[in-house]
């Protein structure tokens, strides 16, 4: 019999504080562009979004940029991020209690992110233990929040039906991908003065709360099972 409920875990800005330095270097390369664009509209409007649909978006509004070049800072802003993770990236605070205090539910990470960059995220602030090779990239499934697509794979990829999996996301697309997927959510809302955490979201502040809300979950877990 499989453990009461697996755990999928968003990465970027939830277990890393990587959306700083990824807004610094977006705003770069897209500003290179000629798609203006300043770190805080990352931070404020498309957190947790697909690199492509923010520079369709940018598009839309700024006029469209050639295939040739829309590959090259891609590929330049990604190569950069490459580099400056391994010795800038942080883990989001409190990140390791949460996770030791979470014990040996079986847990993911399941990320828009390409699956370069998830590994070398867990790798450069020592996370990777706690995952291993659970690692779930919409790169490699085809899929990106908020569709529910990705979360729905990793959880059935990792043994589980939606209802006894748990979502943990900073970030609204996330929350959104893991509703639509029927699965529970947890919203380590960050920014409680300007996010508010959707109906069907459990709302926590910091990775101090998450053992707790985790906790509060199960007997739902179980109940629905009987």
């Amino acid at each position: 019999m499989p453990d009461p409920l697996c755990l999928l875990f968003d990465c970027d800005g939830t277990l890393v504080d990587s959306e700083p330095l990824l807004a610094e270097v977006m705003a770069k390369y897209l500003t290179q562009a000629g798609l203006p664009f300043h770190a805080d509209d990352y931070m404020t409007d498309f957190r947790g979004s697909r690199f492509a649909n923010i520079v369709a978006h940018l598009e839309r509004v700024h006029g469209e940029i050639d295939d040739a070049l829309r590959q090259r800072i891609e590929t330049a802003m990604r190569a950069e991020m490459h580099e400056r993770m391994t010795s800038e990236l942080e883990p989001i605070d409190g990140v390791v209690p949460a996770l030791e205090a979470l014990g040996s539910l079986p847990r993911c990470v399941a990320s828009n992110g390409p699956e370069t960059k998830i590994r070398r995220a867990l790798d450069s602030t020592g996370l990777r233990g706690f995952f291993g090779d659970n690692i779930y990239s919409a790169y490699t499934v085809g899929s990106w929040k908020p569709e529910p697509g990705l979360f729905l794979h990793a959880g059935r990829d990792m043994g589980f039906v939606p209802a006894d999996c748990i979502v943990i996301d900073d970030a609204a697309v996330g929350v959104r991908a893991a509703l639509a997927a029927g699965m529970r959510v947890i919203h380590i809302n960050r920014f409680p003065d300007r996010e508010r955490t959707p109906a069907g979201a459990i709302g926590i502040h910091g990775m101090h709360e998450l053992p707790r809300a985790v906790e509060r979950l199960m007997p739902a877990v179980a109940a629905a099972n009987l």
